[in-house]
């Protein structure tokens, strides 16, 4: 899915002192995903199960070009070993459903998370910022400092002070409403036969 990962751009000081000792590299610049508060008391295991991807706040460039192809995206979130989120994304492309699997690892901070990507730069930070587990969701999803907030329901359509939760979230991140999308409410993949399963957890 655009479920749509993070690195920050570290500049190497190798440069010497007028005495031939190497200077203190600086320290590597806050992503705006660093900001973000993450939900208190975070318990992994209420996470998993099933979710439907109901908004996303995102400057990406090609998601404001082509948003009006949009299709309903569904996930299913399994904690294997007890602290990693296993993904699988269902949605349609060209008509036919695909089943998109990733692996979000634990980190040092309960309630965040890396999702390893391909190539440099490919890594994806992702913190829960708020959730109630029964109803909704709110992910921060950040690559390369570029932040996507993400909406997800347990069911198809969520409630309005839900909504207002999330363009709240969109609103501290310094985004508005012509940068958020919400995705159609019909037309789900619950499957994808073993032909359309790409999974991005195998090395």
């Amino acid at each position: 899915m655009a479920l749509f990962a993070p690195v920050f751009f570290l500049t190497l000081f190798l440069a010497s002192s007028s005495h031939g000792q190497r200077q203190r590299r600086p320290p590597a610049p806050e992503g705006p995903i660093e900001t973000v508060k993450i939900q208190e008391n975070f318990n992994l295991h209420q996470l998993a199960g099933k979710w439907f991807l109901v908004g996303v706040a995102s400057k990406c460039d090609y998601l404001r070009e082509f948003n009006h192809q949009l299709e309903a995206t569904s996930i299913v979130a399994s904690i294997p070993d007890g602290k990693t989120l296993a993904i699988s994304t269902f949605r349609r492309l060209d008509g036919i459903c695909w089943n998109i699997k990733q692996q979000y690892n634990p980190t040092k901070t309960t309630g965040r998370f890396l999702l390893k990507g391909r190539g440099y730069g490919g890594n994806v930070d992702v913190v829960v910022g708020e959730t109630d587990y029964n109803s909704y969701a709110i992910l921060y999803y950040q690559k390369r400092r570029k932040i996507s907030i993400k909406l997800y329901g347990r069911n198809i359509r969520v409630s309005d002070a839900v909504i207002s939760k999330f363009e709240q979230h969109v609103t501290n991140m310094n985004m508005n409403e012509d940068l958020t999308y919400y995705f159609p409410t019909y037309g789900f993949c619950d499957s994808a036969d073993e032909f359309h399963i790409l999974d991005e957890m195998k090395n």
